[in-house]
């Protein structure tokens, strides 16, 4: 039983009531009576608010429903007036900017990678919060971006012939980002500082220099023999490091031993998607990560070849300017924090009338309580440099949500004593009612906003459900080649800049979701880039240092300036579902293959998330590739399925069978780990299996075909049955 204080109408789990008066609390400058009385107001004035907007959803989803089944035929026109009648659509607001102020830098004004790391693991979220610098010549070593053919394998010891080819990579990279006025740094003996300015012996003895000068912000050592050179491009910061006694230093002509790329400028420590965090005991190790990084004293213990190593964040990175004064760079990512969205309770905290709270409003509460301890202090590891709490609030459902967040934080920031709008907003733009109304979302919270960003996954799982009677959906990668996926990605991109973020908030794209397959990153990434987003998510540190190169490829403001003179509306492809025009034209094998293909990688992810208590991991799929999955993933492969039941182009059988099948194989991918309890023992004792059944099988019943209340469910009847 949980043991709860009572205080200010408010019954809190005691271990989460002592952390936050005794650890949270001090010195922030908020008085104990004060908190719990302020936020035992802001539960009872938005708790009915939060129960109407879902009441809403589910409102709609019955008209949309009654209209596919009156209509049968598609017709986009009709569709699109009909949501007009519904208020589903709302019309586009008149042309505005948005208004904001305080906003970081690496937010508003430059453009690089961006990691989403579960806070709850204090390990990942330290080493994402220290990615903000990146090993080049470590990221191409150990990734296939190097091939490891031709004697280039990776081994147990280090390859000298595919450390050279790890250099020549970098060097053509330098090339490319710090060009020379002539000649290459391949061809480089010397790098050292005359006169304020770069000069590069080549090796014919001549010697150039950098095409744009300006590109060098200083070094240290000194300026003829530098130990490294600080450089600049298109905002980002490369540090060229020079040792003749290292490995690779001694075997390069000009002594460089490493190349260190400004990588993820910023990261969303995340709350939500990535974090199995289902009652006061989870939720305690999520807000206790978070204190440690505000605070900037936590630490996370392992081990590693048999010594226990202690993490902790990175100091700044200090060198001599070229005038001789001297000057740090950040040496940590900005950190944001992803909270929860509108639709989950948690039993952590029960209101007046015995109800567990809505989890939104507790995360927006003591997650922001917590940030006080950063905007505090005025030394040491700091996060924010504009005074700003910046929260990515995620899955709402249109204007009005957002208005409701907007709400929500003006309250906290009054709880909290804070200056108006300190709270910034990140929206993501993940649900359908969002996307087809994302301007007025955005002039929602016009003085708040400081992130946009498309999530392919919940996005398309969304579609599903909200299109669920309109027809059979296509195979999942036929999906992604749809023009409604086209458009609504583009209409990110041309929303936020007709809304004014260019120069004032990020305007992002979704995850790589195969953190082995960095090749393949290089080549095809580029692409969220050229788009005109200036941020986007990786799945490591490795990955945003490499995906960091195509940042230095692009000149994301300038390309964003050309952009604005030729911006597209895409509402009418958007509204055009994914349908399948013959889908009796499937054969039974294609039906099948798909069916394996969800329903393993429904189980791989559910089994670790209900009884290993693992909200995102690598997960191999029917092929055994590993892939980086969370809850998005679960939502498009079981909406996909229930699509399928409701429309007969599978059995009920047909998928139980399937997921018996598909669990076994799922069993045999988690033989190596021993404390892994094979599905496939007892289909019927098996909560993680029955969940996975119970989340399909009632797939086109859950709300917004959400997973959150199976998982936190059957995570809660796990934890209890383990527990007696």
């Amino acid at each position: 039983m949980t043991t709860r204080i009572n205080h200010a109408g408010l019954a809190v789990d005691a271990q989460l009531y002592a952390f936050l008066n005794h650890q949270v609390l001090p010195g922030t400058g908020i008085e104990l009576e004060q908190f719990w009385q302020g936020f035992s107001t802001i539960v009872a004035e938005l708790t009915p608010i939060n129960k109407a907007l879902l009441g809403k959803r589910d409102d709609f989803q019955v008209q949309i429903d009654q209209y596919h089944q009156q209509h049968p035929h598609w017709d986009n026109e009709q569709y699109k007036q009909f949501l007009y009648d519904i208020d589903y659509l709302r019309p586009t607001p008149h042309a505005f900017n948005i208004e904001i102020d305080n906003v970081e830098p690496e937010i508003a004004k430059l453009a690089g990678p961006q990691l989403v790391v579960p806070v709850s693991n204090a390990r990942f979220a330290l080493n994402a919060a220290n990615a903000r610098w990146g090993s080049l010549y470590d990221a191409l070593y150990g990734t296939d971006v190097i091939s490891e053919e031709n004697g280039c394998e990776k081994g147990n010891s280090f390859n000298v012939i595919r450390g050279d080819q790890v250099v020549k990579y970098t060097k053509q990279f330098l090339d490319l980002a710090l060009p020379l006025k002539f000649g290459q740094h391949s061809q480089a003996t010397e790098y050292a500082i005359v006169d304020e300015k770069l000069i590069v012996t080549l090796e014919n003895s001549t010697q150039t220099g950098l095409a744009s000068q300006e590109q060098l912000l200083g070094y240290t050592g000194s300026k003829h023999r530098p130990s490294s050179l600080v450089l600049n491009n298109n905002g980002l910061h490369i540090v060229i490091e020079f040792d003749e006694e290292s490995t690779i230093g001694k075997r390069d002509p000009a002594s460089i031993k490493d190349v260190v790329l400004e990588s993820a400028l910023t990261t969303i420590m995340d709350c939500e998607d990535s974090v199995a965090a289902v009652d006061a005991e989870d939720k305690l190790n999520v807000y206790k990560n978070w204190l440690g990084l505000m605070q900037g004293d936590l630490v996370a213990k392992f081990d590693k070849a048999g010594k226990t190593v202690a993490r902790t964040l990175n100091e700044d990175l200090s060198f001599t300017k070229l005038n001789g004064d001297s000057a740090k760079l950040k040496g940590r990512s900005l950190m944001l924090v992803r909270n929860v969205g509108h639709l989950m309770t948690n039993p952590a905290i029960l209101d007046k009338n015995g109800d567990e709270i809505y989890e939104g409003i507790m995360d927006a509460v003591i997650t922001s309580l917590i940030a006080l301890h950063d905007l505090n202090r005025e030394a040491g590891l700091t996060n924010s440099s504009a005074n700003s709490i910046n929260i990515v609030k995620p899955k709402m459902h249109g204007p009005d949500e957002v208005a409701f967040s907007n709400t929500l934080f003006s309250k906290v920031e009054s709880l909290l004593g804070l200056e108006e709008n300190t709270i910034k907003m990140g929206i993501m733009d993940e649900e359908r009612r969002t996307s087809v109304n994302l301007a007025s979302c955005i002039h929602e919270a016009k003085n708040r906003v400081i992130f946009i960003n498309t999530g392919f996954l919940d996005r398309t799982g969304d579609e599903i459900h909200t299109s669920m009677l309109a027809g059979v959906m296509l195979p999942k990668e036929k999906i992604k080649q749809q023009p409604w996926i086209q458009a609504y990605e583009k209409n990110n991109v041309a929303t936020g800049l007709h809304c004014g973020l260019a120069g004032k908030a990020q305007i992002g794209k979704g995850m790589w979701p195969m953190p082995d397959e960095m090749a393949a990153m290089i080549e095809q990434k580029i692409s969220h880039v050229q788009s005109g987003a200036n941020t986007a998510w990786v799945p490591s540190p490795t990955a945003a240092t490499l995906h960091a190169m195509h940042y230095h490829q692009v000149d994301v403001p300038s390309l964003q300036q050309k952009m604005k003179s030729n911006l597209v509306n895409h509402i009418d492809d958007i509204l055009c579902p994914p349908l399948h025009s013959e889908p009796g034209a499937m054969t039974s094998d294609e039906i099948q293959n798909e069916l394996n293909n969800n329903a393993q990688g429904i189980l791989g992810y559910m089994v670790r998330w209900v009884e290993q208590g693992i909200g995102c991991s690598k997960v191999p799929d029917i092929n055994h590739i590993e892939l980086m999955e969370d809850r998005a993933t679960l939502r498009i492969s079981s909406q996909h399925i229930a699509n399928w039941l409701y429309h007969d182009v599978c059995s009920e059988q047909q998928v139980i069978t399937t997921f018996e099948n598909m669990a076994k194989v799922v069993d045999q991918q988690n033989s190596h780990d021993l404390g892994y309890t094979p599905m496939s023992k007892s289909y019927r004792d098996s909560i993680a299996f029955q969940a996975a059944l119970e989340l399909v099988l009632t797939g086109s019943k859950q709300p917004n075909g959400y997973t959150e209340p199976v998982l936190h469910r059957r995570r809660l009847e796990y934890k209890r049955i383990t527990s007696m």
